[in-house]
């Protein structure tokens, strides 16, 4: 898989693509990541990329040309055109789901704004998709394409090792994921459910099931409604 992210800021990228399972995956050849900084592309004096907005109103706008540009230099270093997702608070929320579905992409591109937002024609003009972690604003994209990014990455496979920690995830299957617990036994009076020490594979998976619902229902009962729709 290739994922490319356009940035004005690539320098924010290096420690996060460069340890644990992102790094693993990239060393193994399961992922290749590529990074390019928009400014590279700007034509105006003093490499501009944004400017005031017309109609007037506070912050900076990002300008078409430089983003146009470098998508296009960019698409054209594979034969893969790919996916391309615009990173914008007004997007499709970014979710396990959606997460899965990218995964099985052989190639996504990444646009990560800032400054108070795009200028609409890149989002018309480019034909992106409207991506967004979460009904919240930040400085820019360059943090939400960190997490997709290792959202996806951890689901390819063979990155992980072993397949079913990405299956046993919260949100896997619609529901928070189960307690776990480990060595000791027992730490401050607090025990290990007698259940998980019995060995009875059946009982302990009928256990993490209701433990996952129950949970599910106090933490997040959204989630419920969808997973009963979707059993049913």
């Amino acid at each position: 898989m290739r994922i490319d992210v356009l940035t004005l800021f690539p320098e924010m990228f290096a420690s996060p693509l460069n340890f644990s399972i992102v790094k693993r995956a990239q060393q193994r050849g399961l992922v290749q990541i590529a990074l390019s900084n928009i400014r590279d592309f700007a034509k105006s004096s003093y490499n501009k990329v944004d400017d005031s907005p017309y109609g007037g109103g506070a912050g900076m706008v990002l300008m078409c040309q430089p983003v146009f540009d470098c998508l296009e230099s960019v698409q054209k270093q594979d034969s893969n055109s790919g996916r391309v997702i615009l990173l914008t608070p007004q997007g499709r929320k970014f979710d396990q789901q959606l997460a899965k579905e990218l995964s099985a992409e052989k190639r996504i591109i990444l646009i990560a704004g800032h400054y108070e937002g795009f200028d609409e024609r890149i989002r018309i003009g480019t034909g992106a998709e409207e991506v967004s972690i979460g009904d919240y604003v930040l400085s820019g994209g360059e943090l939400p394409a960190m997490v997709i990014i290792d959202a996806i990455v951890r689901l390819l496979p063979d990155a992980l090792g072993d397949e079913d920690s990405a299956a046993n995830d919260s949100f896997s299957d619609g529901l928070l994921e189960y307690p776990q617990y480990t060595r000791p036994e027992e730490f401050k009076g607090l025990k290990v459910p007698d259940v998980l020490l019995s060995g009875n594979h059946k009982e302990i998976d009928k256990w993490r099931k209701q433990q996952a619902l129950e949970k599910t229902e106090k933490q997040r009962p959204d989630l419920l409604d969808k997973h009963k729709k979707s059993e049913k």
